[in-house]
């Protein structure tokens, strides 16, 4: 298959064309010529689009889906397909399915699944078996199988020994561990952030503690063990600061941020709406600038949309018992725009590949065409009409949004929104 892109600005500060305006030829999945005004060639498709804009492949670090096992909440299919459609080329996907991914079969199994799709599917192996937090699981072999690291999603381990253990075991074939970072014991009962909303709302809360210590005490065992440490999904200002000393240090770690924790806040929880309910939670404008302040200095290493569908059953109920969750592929780009400049979000959708020992593919003639299509122009309200997933549990009804997204090229598949 031939594509030729017309008058596309890239978006790639690795690239020798970043900020020029040019056409691409594309041929069977490889950038054959970067010019300007390339001329028609027959037998080809033209992508061509209003204000184009054009950066690598985006990658989201954080998705879950459902199959196998809650079919009804997502399928692998569908799940692949509005990655696609929201600009992502690649997703790593979390393991709570069930069963849960938590050896080499199931590592296999939702590969397998993965097949002939444009958007690439790799999967993140359980840590600790059932993701119980009790024995360490089949790491290696899942690595064998293509898992990309280890972790147990949104839960974090209370043995530290066993943490411990798992992050001097994978050193032996450079696997990567990631650690959800919540005390349990502190978290309690708290449903939401604990500070003014929280106590107005008689919420119960889930203070700032609950999260940065339990940072500061994977930090030290990284500190101890060496390795590689991830840590999702960070939401207080002084957890930025620990992993800013952390870096500073030399350890070898990375942290992620998701989109809802970057635009907004728990003052979102007045209306008692469960779609704000997530895990961390949201907090302060306080926290949400310095997260912002962690992006702009790299403290921050990747942005991931934290998406996570959940039965409209487990929603649709008193906040306390509401599960926690909302999607976000769909609605991760134009959001972001709205509170980061277009260069920083690129980069933290893309560079952050390299945490997971995932092959960036710099945009220059050679190279395998890993594309997004999208413009930063113009503003929309997000609705459900914009929500391709089986599930419709999204923070972001009904907020102004930025942008949008054409559409993806990868694996040799042309994949336009419209």
């Amino acid at each position: 298959m031939k594509i030729i892109i017309r008058s596309a600005k890239i978006i790639d500060s690795k690239s020798p064309f970043h900020n020029q305006t040019v056409d691409f030829l594309i041929a069977d999945g490889i950038i054959e010529k970067i010019g300007v005004s390339i001329l028609d060639i027959d037998d080809t498709t033209e992508v061509k689009f209003d204000n184009l804009h054009v950066s690598q492949g985006w990658f989201d670090s954080s998705v879950s889906f459902g199959e196998p096992g809650y079919e009804d909440r997502e399928t692998i299919a569908n799940g692949l397909n509005t990655a696609a459609k929201s600009g992502f080329t690649a997703i790593a996907l979390q393991p709570n399915s069930y069963p849960i991914i938590d050896n080499q079969s199931q590592v296999n199994f939702v590969k397998n699944k993965a097949n002939g799709f444009a958007t690439e599917l790799f999967p993140i192996g359980a840590l600790t078996k059932a993701s119980e937090g009790k024995d360490m699981a089949e790491l290696f072999d899942m690595k064998k199988s293509g898992a990309i690291a280890f972790g147990d999603y949104n839960k974090s381990l209370d043995n530290a020994n066993l943490l411990k253990i798992a992050l001097q075991y994978v050193q032996d074939f450079d696997g990567l561990v990631i650690a959800y970072s919540q005390d349990a014991n502190i978290k309690g009962n708290g449903v939401a952030n604990e500070g003014i909303v929280s106590t107005r709302l008689g919420l119960k809360g889930i203070p700032n503690l609950a999260e940065e210590l339990q940072i500061a005490r994977n930090l030290f065992l990284l500190e101890y063990t060496g390795g590689k440490l991830h840590i999702p999904t960070i939401s207080t200002a002084k957890s930025v600061q620990l992993i800013r000393e952390a870096k500073a240090k030399g350890l070898q770690i990375t942290c992620s941020v998701s989109v809802h924790h970057l635009v907004l806040t728990d003052e979102k929880l007045e209306g008692f709406d469960t779609r704000f309910k997530v895990t961390p939670p949201l907090r302060t404008e306080a926290d949400r600038q310095a997260l912002l302040n962690g992006i702009t200095d790299g403290t921050i290493d990747l942005i991931t949309s934290d998406h996570n569908p959940i039965d409209i059953e487990f929603k649709k109920m008193e906040f306390d018992t509401a599960k926690n969750g909302t999607i976000g592929l769909e609605s991760a780009f134009g959001a972001l725009l709205t509170v980061l400049p277009l260069e920083t979000v690129i980069e933290k959708l893309t560079l952050g590949k390299t945490v997971f020992g995932i092959e960036n593919n710099v945009i220059a003639e050679g190279s395998k065409a890993n594309f997004t299509f999208f413009t930063p122009e113009g503003k929309s309200t997000f609705t459900k009409e914009n929500i391709l997933s089986k599930s419709k549990n999204s923070a972001f009804l009904g907020t102004e949004i930025k942008g949008l997204v054409y559409g993806i090229l990868n694996q040799n598949q042309l994949v336009i929104t419209k």
